[in-house]
């Protein structure tokens, strides 16, 4: 065995993701891995092509948005805004994670949510904490040689926004257990009462002025979809022609919001827009979740014969298998390209987004991206599965579960909204908002020491 373990480690990542691939068990719904891989691959493209810098007329570097530039653009974000994907296959691979614990359950009951949850947050959050750190240092140099605070706000703020999808995304998955019984009980009762909730809320918002009761929308929204993942799981939406007309439904419903209601047609922030449809989600936002779970689950017969092909399905393995690593740093990599280029005298940042040399430029750009994110995959992505059990399998107290992500949403959730830069201080970083996810995750029982080449066996 020791004689294989230097073959091994010589082996490329394609070889490994092949041997992976020809291990996957034949029950395996591939198209949910496949989904997941795809969404990634989405958001990086629409982040790369929607962040659209440029240099003024006065030499000042502007933070160009392609939606506020080319309004027609906005109509993309159709294709491109995949987070109800994410969780939809949430809702899926929760489903039948959650459903093998309560089977478990029956042998011992000890622990089986906190036990659950738990390796649940760590598979989540490990990828997180390199990216928070090093944005932490990056911040505080930066700060020190005296780059104007707002730059470097800018800069950090646009780097981290990613995390924000994984605090909501562990709020929701802390309710499987909840969302998963009222599934089985209600069924499609469950959906339409997180439907219902969610247009009231946004009547409440739009036609009363209730204000910040619409961020209760992040639960409404995102549970509704991640049901639509159960009934996946059960076979519920199985039937081609059901597929199919929960597609033109959800389109139906978004197309009369958006053309006809008062939601804008972008399914992402717009600068300067009244209402933006993300953050947080309307119910023209859940119209579109609706209506793509209605594609991809009418694609799933097509799609399940494309991934019999022993090279697609391996390539889904690879990806999947650094997902995190991509979805976590792709911003990284944009924004070292932008300063690369800003330091070697605005070097292609002088052509105004949206115009034909623009567009003829964008394959050298997303070249001169992903040459930049492969060093950060080489590096990172290895450590995605590499972590050990939780406190060397004891069980969590339920109370120290419960502190530790929320401190960990309540972080991540100021990553993205505030930034982790700060305009005062002599660090310029808010250190307490890089500190709350390592303190969570040392509550929930893990940290930077799992970083280590054992594999997990759950």
């Amino acid at each position: 065995m020791d004689a294989e373990a230097p073959q091994k480690a010589k082996k490329s990542m394609w070889g490994q993701a092949r041997e992976l691939a020809q291990m996957a068990p034949p029950e395996r719904n591939r198209w949910v891995d496949f989904l997941r891989a795809m969404s990634i691959m989405a958001v990086v493209i629409g982040h790369w092509l929607v962040a659209a810098p440029y240099i003024d007329g006065s030499g000042e570097v502007q933070g160009g948005h392609l939606l506020g530039i080319l309004p027609w653009s906005q109509w993309l974000t159709w294709g491109f805004q995949v987070m109800p994907i994410f969780f939809l296959v949430g809702g899926y691979s929760n489903g039948v994670s959650w459903a093998a614990q309560i089977r478990k359950a029956e042998e011992s009951a000890t622990g089986v949510y906190r036990d659950w949850f738990a390796s649940r947050v760590q598979r989540l959050i490990t990828p997180v904490f390199p990216v928070l750190l090093l944005w932490a240092v990056i911040a505080v140099g930066m700060t020190q040689a005296g780059m104007d605070r707002d730059q470097v706000k800018m800069a950090t703020q646009l780097a981290l926004v990613p995390v924000w999808f994984l605090a909501v995304y562990l709020l929701v998955t802390a309710l499987t257990p909840l969302s998963f019984k009222a599934w089985k009980r209600f069924g499609f009762g469950s959906f339409a009462a997180l439907a219902v909730a969610a247009i009231v809320i946004d009547w409440l918002t739009l036609s009363r002025g209730v204000s910040y009761i619409n961020f209760i929308n992040f639960l409404f929204v995102w549970v509704g979809i991640h049901q639509l993942g159960y009934a996946w799981k059960d076979g519920a939406l199985g039937k081609p022609a059901v597929a199919v007309a929960v597609f033109l439904i959800g389109l139906a419903v978004l197309f009369g919001l958006t053309v006809y209601g008062p939601y804008p047609v972008a399914m992402i922030g717009v600068p300067g827009a009244e209402i933006t449809n993300s953050m947080p989600p309307t119910i023209a936002l859940f119209a579109l979740g609706v209506m793509q779970t209605g594609l991809v689950l009418a694609l799933e017969p097509s799609g399940r014969r494309m991934l019999e092909n022993l090279s697609v399905w391996t390539a889904t393995v690879l990806m999947n298998g650094m997902i995190m690593t991509v979805y976590l740093w792709h911003l990284t990599a944009f924004v070292l390209v932008m300063v690369g280029a800003w330091l070697l005298g605005g070097i292609g940042l002088e052509v105004f987004p949206g115009t034909a040399g623009w567009w003829l430029a964008r394959p050298i750009w997303f070249a001169l991206y992903i040459l930049a994110l492969l060093p950060m995959i080489a590096i990172f992505a290895r450590h995605e599965r590499s972590f050990g059990p939780i406190r060397g399998g004891r069980t969590v107290p339920k109370v120290r579960v419960v502190l530790g992500v929320l401190m960990i949403c309540v972080g991540l959730a100021m990553t993205a909204a505030i930034s982790i830069a700060s305009p005062e201080g002599i660090t310029g970083v808010r250190l307490w908002v890089v500190a709350l996810p390592f303190l969570g995750a040392a509550l929930v029982g893990f940290g930077p020491a799992y970083f280590s080449n054992k594999r997990s066996v759950t």
